[in-house]
């Protein structure tokens, strides 16, 4: 029986487990395993294997296939695993060839290196990826990989491309985005996602554009608070969720803004405060400061009474 499209197949809450290193900074590949497969037991609805949180920039290709080959071996079906790719369109295509031969069910396409492209570049760049592989591809806006509605509508138009991941957080912009795709291809079984870093904190907005979908960098660390806010915008119980957006979620982000490059390595420091040592981050990121990490203990065990946990 033909396995359901990537497309279909994505629900509930995304789950991007970050990379585990040793204290020599080489690979933890039995970490990063209890790290994915307790991802999967406690309730994620899809693994992003080897993306921003679990720093694709810093990944050999060796690095990359075992990552995503542990994550297909850990998952074992019971959800799709998405593997990053990125740099420029050569690079990208072998990073894709690779996750493909590793087991992978989609690709999350990371900006280009470097470059800042224009429209009819990045159009070519997405969908000769997507010709590339028989992996269905999620492009990821953010940073040079902005796109104008009419570009979006091209690349839902082509054959592999299944999904769009917000990271700019230009509301007006993927308002008309999404107005232009159901406009010019009604039914299209296109997805969107919400994939500001800390997307809880703008749940609620995107939700009110028609935006359910989102990775949750606190699931990494945190699923019982993760879960608890999840439920709360599914049941529409707008009261609990203000409760965690206000006790936990808004404190969170004004500590992860205090340091560049928090958005992993703080992410990294709670899934260690939680009893799994996953290592340090890889440079050119650095270690959160000392006095931010036990601000985290502290906000994380306030999570965790706010959730009766």
């Amino acid at each position: 029986m033909t396995e359901p499209a990537l497309a279909h197949r994505l629900d509930g809450l995304l789950f991007f487990p970050v990379t585990a290193f040793a204290p020599d900074g080489s690979l933890a590949l039995d970490t990063y395993r209890a790290h994915v497969r307790a991802g999967v037991d406690a309730g994620a609805g899809a693994v992003f294997a080897a993306c921003g949180t679990g720093e694709f920039h810093a990944l050999t290709r060796e690095d990359f296939r075992a990552c995503v080959t542990a994550a297909v071996e850990e998952v074992a079906g019971a959800v799709p695993v998405v593997a990053g790719t990125g740099y420029g369109t050569a690079t990208a295509v072998e990073f894709a060839r690779v996750a493909e031969e590793s087991g992978a069910d989609g690709l999350l396409a990371l900006p280009p290196y470097l470059v800042r492209a224009g429209q009819r570049g990045l159009l070519r760049h997405y969908t000769e990826l997507a010709a590339a592989t028989r992996l269905d591809v999620i492009v990821y806006q953010r940073d040079n990989a902005v796109f104008t509605p009419e570009t979006v509508v091209e690349l839902a138009r082509t054959p592999g491309i299944v999904g769009f991941k917000d990271g700019l957080g230009d509301l007006d912009l993927l308002q008309r985005t999404l107005s232009a795709v159901r406009t010019e291809l009604p039914g299209t079984p296109f997805r969107w996602f919400n994939g500001l870093p800390t997307a809880e904190l703008t749940g609620l907005a995107y939700r009110g554009i028609g935006v359910r979908l989102y990775s949750s960098a606190v699931f990494c660390f945190a699923p019982e608070i993760a879960l608890a806010f999840h439920s709360a915008l599914e049941e529409g119980d707008e009261e609990r969720a203000r409760l965690l957006l206000d006790g936990f979620y808004r404190p969170l982000v004004e500590l992860r803004n205090r340091g560049n490059g928090y958005a992993v390595s703080l992410v990294k420091a709670g899934v260690r405060l939680r009893g799994l040592d996953v290592g340090e981050v890889r440079p050119p990121l650095a270690e959160p400061e000392p006095a931010h990490v036990a601000e985290l203990a502290a906000l994380i065990e306030h999570g965790l009474e706010l959730v009766g946990k």
